[in-house]
């Protein structure tokens, strides 16, 4: 059965960058995001690793820890890192998974459980499909699942909102609407009945359809 949003994340143990870890005691209480890779040494990943170094203080500001995973061996991450802080202006500030046995990407059904032998026999190509992202939630929740191609650069910005809406919308009765920013109105999620809403949002909300209630973003 494939992950989806509100599956468990699966358990690992696994080598990284900054140490060997069990996955779930590395998130603890904090909300994470996992980001995957094909090889190292791949352009697109090159730029991504990098610019997700540039804006980790947004995810520790937001209590995320992320970690990102190759199937290259540790010394070929230590390699990498030194040529994306040459080519991107930062390196990567966060731990790097090395998944040389295919464990995590297939616990993740990143790649199908019948791939056999090592990272190195393998091609970036062949590898296409590790191109996930993956934010947990401190219950060990799968949250949000995208999927990019080869030849498409992902939006850490856009990963960086989600979770805006994931964290305002795990503490309040809301949820928001298409394009969203922090700060912006949102909506009153429909399973709250207006007597409740009354409750809930004391100062009223604007309401042009009975199902279509907005009102500020809550504080606090």
């Amino acid at each position: 059965m494939s992950l989806t949003i509100g599956s468990p994340a699966p358990d690992f143990h696994a080598e990284t960058t900054e140490g060997p870890i069990d996955f779930h005691d590395w998130i603890g209480d904090s909300w994470a995001v996992m980001f995957s890779h094909p090889r190292n040494f791949t352009p697109v990943c090159t730029t991504e690793l990098g610019y997700m170094a540039k804006i980790k203080p947004e995810f520790d500001k937001r209590g995320v820890k992320i970690i990102g995973i190759s199937t290259d061996p540790l010394d070929n991450h230590a390699k990498w890192a030194k040529d994306i802080e040459e080519t991107q202006g930062t390196a990567p500030n966060y731990p790097l998974i090395a998944d040389t046995d295919h464990n995590v990407a297939k616990l993740y059904d990143m790649l199908p459980a019948d791939v056999s032998g090592t990272s190195t026999d393998r091609t970036a190509a062949q590898n296409q499909t590790l191109r996930n992202i993956f934010v947990i939630g401190p219950d060990k929740l799968i949250k949000l699942v995208f999927i990019y191609p080869m030849t498409t650069g992902r939006n850490f910005d856009e990963v960086l909102r989600v979770i805006d809406s994931l964290q305002l919308t795990a503490t309040s009765k809301v949820a928001t609407p298409a394009q969203w920013q922090k700060g912006d109105d949102v909506i009153i999620a429909g399973s709250v009945t207006d007597e409740a809403a009354k409750e809930l949002f004391p100062d009223g909300w604007d309401a042009p359809r009975p199902w279509l209630r907005i009102v500020p973003e809550p504080v606090g």
